[in-house]
């Protein structure tokens, strides 16, 4: 990607298709991952034009996309963000989450102040984003994340836990501190075994919606077919946040399996625009996990074409 990272007219054409409101959700999708596989500061700045966009979804996926890139560039765009009380919280707690990814120091003002904030979803962010920034990266005494994502807290350390039961109660534990929740949660992610995703799947069920989107959020790294009766009972409860149902859309779709199709199928009209829209995009995904010529990130074939 070094070399199309040097020209920038591809990459404002891309661009020029993730910001375009006309085309369908799906192709801006593709267009948002495939500026963040090239990278670089135009990439940075086409992803940045996309926070006027009115679909709330896509900015929150925006977000996540600059946090995974790990770019400095990005960190006065995601501190304005989240200080923008007028955005949407989805949006707001990506931003957060982003900012701990990339892990500049100087955004840990930013992040203590809005410890205090009135939505809980956006404190709770910010007070895992500051636990991570100052705790650093992991080292060799956690398991490896097979997934290579830049996650908003260190998997536990590996001595610290005898068994899978181990980091379930853990996980399920309330009275622990939800950073503690969390580094359990990635835990059981890297193990990557039946048994440990049916443990996480027990974590949608918790009290924080946080907490919830983000079991829901790491079942859709793991991909396994065993949580789908999970995470197809809380995207049918029109009472859950739409943080967790969205995210339990999306996790349906990199499962993409018949039934998560056919689950899915059914919720592209909900009245939330958030979850509906994740459905659409998740059968986009669904898409491209079943067809081995399906490329997810295509926008730069159109782009050059």
């Amino acid at each position: 990607m070094e070399s199309i990272q040097n020209d920038n007219q591809t990459i404002k054409n891309i661009g020029n298709i993730l910001n375009d409101s006309s085309r369908p959700l799906k192709e801006r999708f593709r267009a948002l991952f495939t500026l963040r596989n090239i990278g670089g500061e135009e990439s940075v700045r086409c992803i940045e034009d996309c926070f006027t966009d009115t679909s709330v979804l896509l900015k929150h996926e925006c977000a996540y996309c600059l946090g995974q890139m790990q770019d400095p560039l990005a960190v006065p765009k995601l501190e304005s963000i989240l200080a923008n009380v007028k955005e949407d919280a989805i949006v707001r707690h990506e931003a957060a989450e982003a900012l701990a990814a990339i892990g500049q120091k100087t955004s840990l003002d930013i992040l203590q102040k809005y410890t205090k904030d009135p939505c809980v979803e956006v404190s709770q962010t910010c007070e895992l984003a500051v636990k991570k920034m100052q705790e650093g990266n992991s080292n060799s005494t956690t398991s490896e994340n097979p997934y290579k994502s830049i996650d908003p807290a260190n998997p536990l350390p590996i001595h610290s836990y005898k068994s899978i039961d181990e980091l379930e109660s853990i996980l399920l534990d309330e009275s622990q501190p939800l950073y503690t929740r969390y580094q359990a949660m990635f835990s059981l992610r890297n193990i990557s075994t039946d048994t440990s995703a049916i443990a996480l799947a027990k974590g949608l069920k918790g009290g924080s919606a946080l907490f919830r989107h983000e079991v829901a959020y790491v079942l859709g790294q793991m991909q396994n077919p065993s949580t789908v009766k999970q995470l197809s009972s809380v995207l049918f409860d029109e009472k859950e946040h739409e943080m967790v149902r969205h995210e339990c859309a999306e996790a349906l779709g990199s499962i993409a399996t018949e039934e998560c199709m056919e689950v899915l199928g059914r919720y592209v009209k909900d009245e939330r625009c958030v979850v509906r829209e994740s459905c659409e995009v998740a059968l986009d995904m669904c898409d491209y996990e079943n067809n081995a010529e399906f490329q997810y990130a295509d926008a730069l074939a159109k782009a050059t074409s």
